[in-house]
C-alpha cells in the first residue's frame, strides 16, 4: 500500500473516522469511567470488534485501534503495566481484522495525550516520547496504514507525537484539543500550533474532542484558512457554548440528581447531547469549508457517524435504517394509518 494512501483518498473526497470509543464502551458496560483504560481489548475483544463494525457500517472509512489511554503511564496508574503490550497488540489486531473485511478501509494506530507532559521537565518529555515510540512501533508491526495522534492540549506534546509518528514512514493525522482558555496549555496559539504541525510534515491537522460543534467551528475556520494541508474535524456531540466551551465545564441546571463528583463530565452529560441533525449540520458546514477528514469524538454513537456520512453524500450500510417517518403511527402519511390516530399527534 503506497505511503500516500491517506492524502490520495482525501484529495479525491471525504474520509470519515469514528472516534469516541471510551464513552461508548463505558455506556455499554465494558469500561470504567474515570480510569478510562481500554482493557476491553483483552477482556471482551468481541465487544470491541462489534463496536468497530457498528461504526464501520455507519460509514467510518478508518478503523482506529482502541489504544487511547493504553500507554505505559496509564497502565501504571491502574497497576497493570504488564498488560501494556498485549493490550496494544490485541487492539491493533482487532482493528486490522475489521478494516480488512471492507475493501478500502484503513487501519490506524493511535497515540494520544499522555497527561504527564511537562513543558518544564525534559525528563518527563523523554518519557512521553518513549511511550509514543513503543506504541507506534507496535502499530507498524501489526500492519497499520496510518498513525493518528489525537487530543493534544500541549503544543509541545503534539509536536513530539508528530515527530515520533512521522519516523514510522506512515501517513500521520495530528489533531489538537484546546481547553477553555482558548490557547494550548503551554501558551502556544492554537492556529500557530496547527501551522507548526503542517510544517513538521503532518498529512492532516485539525481539532478533535473537548469541544462541541458550536465552539469547535470558529477555530476550525481559522485553521482551514491558515494551513494548506488537509484539515480534520471531530467534535464531541455535546452542546458546548461560548460560556461553557468544553465538556469539562458544561452545566446541567435541570438535573434533579447531580453527579457525586460535582461535574457533568464525564458521567452526567447525557441530557446535553446534540441531536443527530446538529451533527449533520456541522459536518455539512465543515465539508463546505474544504474539511475532508471528518468524524465525531467522545459521546459519538454510530448514528452520529451515519449523519456525517450522509452529510457528505454517502449511503453507508446503516442508511438502510435511516428514519422513515412516513410510516410512523402518529406522524406518518401512509394511507393505511387511521386518521383518528394520526390526529392525536396534535395533542399528544
Amino acid at each position: 500500500m503506497p505511503q500516500n494512501i491517506l492524502t490520495e483518498r482525501l484529495d479525491a473526497g471525504p474520509v470519515i473516522c469514528a472516534e469516541g470509543f471510551l464513552f461508548e464502551l463505558e455506556r455499554r458496560g465494558y469500561l470504567t469511567a474515570g480510569e478510562f483504560v481500554p482493557e476491553v481489548a483483552l477482556e471482551h475483544p468481541e465487544a470491541l470488534r462489534t463496536l468497530h463494525v457498528d461504526f464501520q457500517r455507519a460509514g467510518s472509512d478508518i478503523v482506529e485501534a482502541f489504544t487511547y489511554n493504553g500507554h505505559r503511564e496509564k497502565m501504571r496508574v491502574i497497576g497493570k503495566e504488564d498488560l501494556l503490550e498485549p493490550l496494544n497488540r490485541s487492539a491493533l489486531r482487532i482493528a486490522r481484522e475489521v478494516a480488512d473485511a471492507v475493501p478500502g478501509n484503513l487501519m490506524a494506530g493511535n497515540i494520544s495525550n499522555s497527561n504527564i507532559w511537562d513543558p518544564a521537565d525534559p525528563a518527563r518529555q523523554s518519557e512521553v516520547r518513549g511511550m509514543f515510540e513503543e506504541m507506534v512501533g507496535w502499530a507498524v508491526e501489526e500492519g497499520a496504514d496510518l498513525i493518528i495522534g489525537e487530543t493534544f492540549y500541549y503544543a509541545g506534546e503534539a509536536l513530539a507525537a508528530l515527530e515520533v509518528a512521522k519516523a514510522s514512514g506512515l501517513p500521520v493525522v495530528l489533531t489538537l484539543a484546546p481547553m477553555a482558555f482558548q490557547e494550548m496549555a503551554d501558551g502556544a496559539g492554537i492556529v500557530e500550533t496547527a501551522q507548526r504541525l503542517e510544517q513538521g510534515g503532518a498529512d492532516v491537522v485539525g481539532l478533535n474532542c473537548f469541544r462541541g460543534p458550536e465552539t469547535l467551528m470558529p477555530w476550525l475556520r481559522q485553521i482551514r484558512e491558515a494551513v494548506s494541508c488537509h484539515v480534520g474535524a471531530l467534535p464531541i456531540p455535546y452542546r458546548t457554548t461560548q460560556e461553557e466551551p468544553t465538556f469539562f465545564n458544561l452545566s446541567d441546571v435541570a438535573a434533579t440528581v447531580p453527579s457525586p463528583h460535582g461535574r457533568t463530565f464525564p458521567t452526567a452529560l447525557d441530557p446535553l447531547l446534540a441531536n443527530r441533525y446538529e451533527i449533520r449540520a456541522f459536518a455539512e458546514e465543515a465539508y463546505a469549508l474544504g474539511v475532508n477528514y471528518l468524524g465525531v469524538c467522545c459521546g459519538a454513537a454510530p448514528i452520529h457517524i451515519r449523519e456525517v456520512a450522509e452529510a457528505v453524500g454517502r449511503t453507508p450500510e446503516a442508511s438502510r435504517f435511516s428514519e422513515n417517518m412516513a410510516n410512523h403511527f402518529m406522524y406518518g402519511s401512509n394511507e393505511r394509518l387511521p386518521e383518528h390516530v394520526v390526529g392525536l399527534g396534535g395533542r399528544a
